[in-house]
């Protein structure tokens, strides 16, 4: 366990005032409930995770406008990954917190804690401490005055926005959202080969998964001929994005879901679509593609095909080995590569039909 990671538990043990917990995917926890502490978070598995220890959790996009201004004597927050989320919490910071109330910011000095702490000193107009907790982890303790001043610019973090756009779509989305603001490449790649993949033409028929849905770039250019159209994604701004886009398209019978990795899905779709994520909050989470890989085993027809995008280094074919008896390289870029998956071995065992 971190330096962090034991600064933060042991706050959360302690506290015996009212807090607000900030947390996304950068936690461990080792401590149990805090009846003191109330938690919001825009990420399904840490939210459920938590709430099954006992803690009292919302899952949404760091969604507080129900919290009462003032209403805090302390907010805890280990700094997410992307600068708009730490700014436009810092800036929450300022009405939630009672006078004198503390905001406590975790993070290493590579993450930006040294200036996020110097303007979150702006921001509540109060006194700020910094203590060193190791060679590069930084807890800071940063007090409400009673008027705030200037608080960092957060690009209207809750905000949907036209953020990019293709001959076929303009796709809304919002910080907060890994590469919120660009097509992925690989995304795109898998569009351009699809047909070929699946000797078939867009749009696809038949039941298809959109799995990590993102903004729900793959879900809008395959849809249309989909007698069910399903995106999953575990990540709150994923969520709302997603769903404005396929309203937006006249896709208002698609379902989109908040799961993990597919966990709360029904087998049994004809296609499945996914560019796994393989970064959770600053670190490279290898994990990650086998809990989206045995997702699409499980999830996957029999007689379906479930087609992925990753990085040329992600070894998804050795790890795909005894999950699918089919496993075809479609393509390799050189940076990325295409990989059908048919014949999932679970089912084939089973069976089923």
């Amino acid at each position: 366990m971190d330096l962090l990671t034991t600064e933060l538990n042991t706050r959360l043990h302690n506290t015996r005032a009212s807090t607000l917990w900030l947390v996304d995917e950068n936690i461990q926890l080792d401590t149990a409930a805090n009846p003191t502490v109330h938690v919001v978070g825009n990420r399904l598995d840490v939210i459920e995770r938590l709430q099954q220890h006992g803690w009292q959790a919302a899952f949404s996009d760091f969604d507080l406008s129900g919290l009462a201004a003032g209403g805090f004597d302390q907010i805890l927050y280990r700094v997410s990954k992307e600068k708009p989320v730490v700014h436009y919490l810092i800036s929450e910071a300022q009405r939630l917190l009672r006078p004198d109330g503390q905001l406590v910011l975790l993070g290493d000095k590579g993450e930006g804690i040294r200036t996020y702490a110097k303007k979150a000193a702006e921001c509540l107009g109060g006194s700020r401490q910094e203590q060193k907790l190791g060679k590069e982890s930084w807890c800071a303790e940063i007090t409400r005055g009673l008027t705030g001043g200037s608080c960092p610019e957060h690009q209207c973090y809750p905000e949907l926005r036209p953020a990019c756009e293709d001959t076929r779509h303009t796709y809304w989305s919002k910080p907060g959202l890994f590469g919120w603001n660009k097509i992925d490449r690989g995304s795109a790649l898998l569009i351009e080969h699809l047909p070929n993949m699946l000797d078939t033409t867009l749009p696809l028929s038949g039941s298809v998964l959109d799995l990590g849905c993102g903004f729900g770039y793959l879900a809008l250019n395959v849809a249309g001929g989909a007698t069910r159209l399903v995106c999953s994604d575990n990540n709150a701004a994923a969520l709302r994005a997603c769903r404005h886009n396929l309203d937006q398209a006249g896709l208002t019978q698609a379902e989109v879901l908040a799961a993990n990795a597919g966990d709360r899905l029904t087998p049994g779709f004809d296609t499945i679509v996914c560019n796994p994520p393989f970064h959770s909050g600053f670190s490279v989470d290898g994990d990650l593609t086998d809990r989206f890989l045995a997702a699409s085993q499980r999830l996957l027809a029999v007689n379906g095909s479930a087609c992925f995008v990753v990085n040329q280094h992600i070894p998804l074919e050795r790890k795909a080995a005894g999950l699918f008896a089919d496993i075809h390289t479609c393509l390799d870029s050189g940076q990325f590569k295409l990989v059908r998956l048919r014949q999932p071995i679970n089912l084939q065992s089973q069976g089923y039909s």
